[in-house]
């Protein structure tokens, strides 16, 4: 198993940051590779062509070797996971009488875009609802979205965990039916990838838009969209210089051309050659392929795996480890408890996790020890 990691960040002692799911911290050596290239920026002379496409690349091929994707060229740069989906929703057929599959209190990125597309094409979005209780909603949740997905679905837009409280979504079992019906898989894996494997291979989503913020480490502001074939002539959201064929050549940019760089390149954003971001990004892909998101999932398992015992004695739920990521889950609490006040409590004694909807949200990582999980028990515990 993986040794805990925090040597390797710069986290106060004093606090208990388990709260990865928010927002992640950045490594020591993701913080120099984006301090050296804002330094880069201080002799321009030194910045080449060549840079504005090497850098790129190389952070397509690592994000695809995480996510298993063989062809690098299929992954696009762009600023936020909202960003590629609204690539999806612009580019993915959706007509008047068809349906767009969600789940109940889905991320708002991954519904605003398909609330549009449907309010601009009369298409019907289909919500699903986890079954009451937690006993098996997991289970069931995953069922209904199977049952959801039938001849008139045109998108399925899913997350691989649920944002709130880490519920696991089947995404073999769902990118299967929506092949069989025809339809568009779409996942938004910001939640997951990095922290959780996600074999693209396997699962065979249409596309995959994750943030760096979170799961990979990174910094703000920058995301990897891997875009199947159904996007392979598609319309980008911006019409960049550098996602024009021949871009390479900077003398012949006055030759304005039409056609597009092969692959994804033509959906990146403008200036997607951020030279302090992109280092940073690289240099958190090489950390987590070297951590390995499965040994992250190990790790973080058994750091909490007292917890669960403890809190149920107490009256605490949550979803059946089958159902749930060992890096992010929701613990509900006992019923008449205000979880706004647990909330406080947990902030005052320097105990950092975050409430959506009605969980608890707890996500370690490979920085976290027991003293973090034992300082989140004990705050619980407190009357």
């Amino acid at each position: 198993m993986l040794p805990c990691q925090k040597p390797s960040f710069s986290l106060p002692d004093d606090e208990h940051y388990l709260n990865c799911a928010y927002m992640s911290p950045i490594s020591k050596a993701v913080e120099a590779a984006g301090m050296a290239g804002i330094a880069r920026k201080r002799v321009p002379s030194h910045i080449t062509q060549e840079d504005f496409f090497t850098t790129a690349d190389a952070a397509r091929a690592l994000f695809a070797r995480l996510v298993n994707v063989a062809d690098p060229s299929r992954v696009a740069i762009i600023p936020a996971a909202s960003y590629g989906l609204a690539i999806a929703a612009r580019n993915l057929p959706a007509a008047r009488g068809q349906t767009i599959v969600v789940t109940h209190e889905q991320f708002p990125a991954n519904v605003h875009a398909w609330r549009k597309l449907a309010a601009t094409r009369g298409v019907e979005i289909r919500v699903v609802h986890p079954p009451d209780g937690i006993e098996g909603r997991g289970r069931g949740w995953n069922q209904r979205v199977l049952e959801a997905i039938d001849r008139t679905t045109a998108i399925v837009a899913i997350g691989h965990v649920h944002w709130t409280d880490g519920t696991r979504f089947d995404l073999e079992a769902i990118g299967a039916r929506a092949r069989e019906v025809g339809a568009a898989l779409v996942v938004d894996g910001t939640q997951s990838v990095g922290a959780l494997p996600f074999d693209a291979a396997r699962i065979q989503p249409d596309a995959l838009v994750v943030a760096t913020y979170k799961w990979l480490m990174g910094p703000y502001s920058l995301g990897f969209a891997y875009l199947g074939p159904r996007f392979d002539d598609g319309e980008p959201l911006e019409e960049t210089w550098i996602g024009r064929a021949g871009s390479e050549n900077f003398k012949e940019l006055v030759h304005y051309r039409d056609d597009y760089q092969p692959g994804a390149a033509r959906y990146d954003v403008g200036e997607r050659t951020n030279f302090a971001l992109l280092p940073m990004a690289i240099a958190a892909l090489e950390q987590v392929l070297e951590w390995q998101p499965g040994r992250v999932q190990e790790y973080c398992g058994v750091l909490t795996a007292p917890l669960f015992d403890r809190l149920r004695a107490l009256g605490y739920s949550a979803e059946d480890p089958a159902w749930r990521g060992a890096h992010l889950f929701g613990l509900r609490a006992p019923a008449g408890i205000d979880i706004t006040a647990i909330g406080e409590r947990l902030r005052a004694r320097k105990v950092f996790v975050s409430l959506r909807g009605s969980a608890i949200r707890v996500a370690p990582h490979v920085y976290n020890d027991a003293r973090d999980v034992d300082a989140l028990m004990t705050a619980l515990e407190a009357p």
